[in-house]
Order: C-alpha cells, then sequence, then structure tokens
C-alpha cells in the first residue's frame, strides 16, 4: 500500500476538505482516483474520513491502494535507458510519450513500458508486482530525463528528495522573445486558470512557486534558457515563461503563434536531474542530449546575437 506523509504547509485555500487537498495541492492523486484507490488517512496520528478539514501544520499520513496488476498492459516500448540497477531506472523521455495511462492513454505510455520491462526483470507477470513507481512527471510533449522506482521503499527515498526540494532540476527551453535581464528569478503563485480547468495561471492564491533562468544563447525574436524549478508545480515553466512574456516555442497552451516556425512543437526538455539514489551519500547526475528538434530550430535561427 502506497504511503504519503507532510505537514500541511500554510496556504490561502486553508482550511480545506482532505480530498481536494490530496488532489489539488499534494497532486498525489485525482478526485476519481480517490474514490477508486479506497483513500484513507491519519490527520495528528487519529484515522480520519476524507471528509475532514486540513488545517495549516496539520501531521498527515495518507494511505491509498494500488491499482491492480491487470490495471496496466505491459507494452515492449523502446526506451532510452540512461542508467538502471535493482532500485530504480532514469529515461531519456521522448517527446510524445506520455507518462502516465489516462483517459484515452491506456496504452503506449511510459508506466506500460515500464511495466513490461519490470516483467522482464522479474521473469514473469506474477512476479512482476505492481507497476513501478513513477517519481515524477514530464508533460507529454516535454522531453527528456526522468526516474522511476523498481520498489516501494525506492519510491518513497526519491519522492521524499523531491517533496523537500533537495533534487536539481535543469530545463532548457526555447522561447518566443528574449527576457529583459540575461539572469533572474520569477517567483508566483500558480493555482488552475478557473476559466480552463486544464490550464494553469498566475494568481494571488495559489501555490507558491519559484523557478530560475538563465540565458544561453539570443537572437533577435528568441532565446534558449537554461530553467531551474526550485518548486515543481504542474506547468510551472510553461505558466512561469509566458508571465514572464516569453512563452516557451510551440506551446499549444500558454504559446502564441510564431510566424517563423508555426508548425514547432514544444521546445521544453528535461536536461538534467541530480539527487540521491538509495545507498549513496552524494548526488548522482543524470543528463541527456540537448534533442534533434532543438538544434533544427537554432540552425535555422542562425548564430546568436552577442
Amino acid at each position: 500500500m502506497p504511503a504519503y506523509s507532510c505537514f500541511a504547509e500554510d496556504h490561502s485555500s486553508l482550511p480545506m476538505r482532505l480530498d481536494r487537498y490530496v488532489s489539488e495541492i499534494l497532486n498525489i492523486l485525482s478526485r476519481s482516483q480517490i474514490r477508486a484507490r479506497n483513500l484513507n488517512a491519519k490527520i495528528n496520528g487519529k484515522e480520519v474520513k476524507i471528509s475532514r478539514l486540513v488545517k495549516a501544520g496539520d501531521n498527515l499520513e495518507i494511505f491509498w491502494d494500488d491499482p491492480p496488476i491487470d490495471g496496466i498492459i505491459a507494452e515492449n516500448i523502446p526506451l532510452e535507458i540512461v542508467w538502471e540497477d535493482e532500485n530504480c531506472i532514469v529515461v531519456n523521455k521522448a517527446q510524445g510519450l506520455v507518462v502516465h495511462p489516462g483517459a484515452g492513454n491506456r496504452q503506449g505510455t511510459l508506466a506500460n513500458a515500464l511495466y513490461y520491462r519490470k516483467i522482464q526483470r522479474n521473469g514473469s507477470a506474477s512476479d512482476a508486482g505492481l507497476r513501478p513507481g513513477i517519481v515524477h512527471r514530464l508533460d507529454k510533449e516535454t522531453s527528456g530525463i526522468i526516474i522511476a522506482a523498481w520498489d516501494e521503499r525506492t519510491h518513497l527515498f526519491l519522492s521524499d528528495q523531491f517533496k523537500n526540494r533537495k533534487v536539481k532540476k535543469s530545463y532548457i527551453a526555447i522561447v518566443c522573445g528574449v527576457p529583459k535581464d540575461a539572469k533572474g528569478r520569477i517567483e508566483t503563485n500558480i493555482s488552475r486558470d478557473p476559466a480552463n480547468r486544464k490550464r494553469f495561471t498566475v494568481s494571488a492564491n495559489g501555490r507558491h512557486s519559484v523557478t530560475f533562468y538563465k540565458i544561453i544563447k539570443q537572437w533577435k525574436n528568441h532565446s534558449l534558457l537554461l530553467l531551474r524549478p526550485k518548486t515543481g508545480r504542474t506547468h510551472q515553466l510553461r505558466v512561469h515563461m509566458r508571465w514572464l512574456g516569453c512563452p516557451i516555442l510551440g506551446d499549444p497552451v500558454y504559446g502564441k503563434s510564431d510566424s517563423q516556425f508555426p508548425d514547432a512543437s514544444l521546445m521544453l526538455h528535461s536536461k538534467r536531474l541530480e539527487i540521491i539514489l538509495p545507498g549513496e551519500t552524494k548526488e548522482s547526475i543524470f543528463t541527456s542530449p540537448v534533442p534533434d528538434r532543438f538544434l533544427k530550430i537554432m540552425e535555422k535561427l542562425g548564430a546568436p546575437l552577442g
């Protein structure tokens, strides 16, 4: 049974029902998953109903059922494996590969591919155990480094580092426009867009979010940025780049039309991950090369200015 524990951070939306807090603030399970996977919890050491209100400072212990093994199909999908041992696997995810199965995406996802590999590792489906624990997420059209755990203990070990912001993540992005400053810090609150539940937006009542950026190369109307998110909010980098006035090229949700590259796909790539692996005391560093789609765009842009 997966488990998650934390102290409820002070938030403008608190007090809030536990089920809403899990889905909207922690982003662990969706509302439908909470019902389907029998979520139960303790607050300050006492068992509570999911309707219980969460207050700032509450000690939360959350438990839920694993999905049944037949809830995911093992598929032999080619993966670019960067690292693998008995505890975890690091993959350079291709653009267009969905991470988790969902409505309309029950097959062809990274989870399907990892489940197949887990069966290969363990010898049979009956011995493969539950589906692998993908520790963090990348959007479908974001490529690059992602890590998953082969067992629950490793999953919790890695997840705690993400939760406590000890993981160092670096992305590259080609954006429309050039930031005013060569480097900077973006600090805002992010929440769901009330006008479109599939989008997120900067708002006074959202979750605290921090991104550091640095210009690597710049052209007249575009720039290549290094992005280092300090927090890990859904769509954070895409929202922050839009807020900065330099939306990511090819972003169909937060971007803008670009006459020079009207057919560009999302130019966002997870370039580097620094994380401590089980049994280690120092961070392991995993990197991936600059994708071909970036090189083709930069070739068309020509020599950078300056």
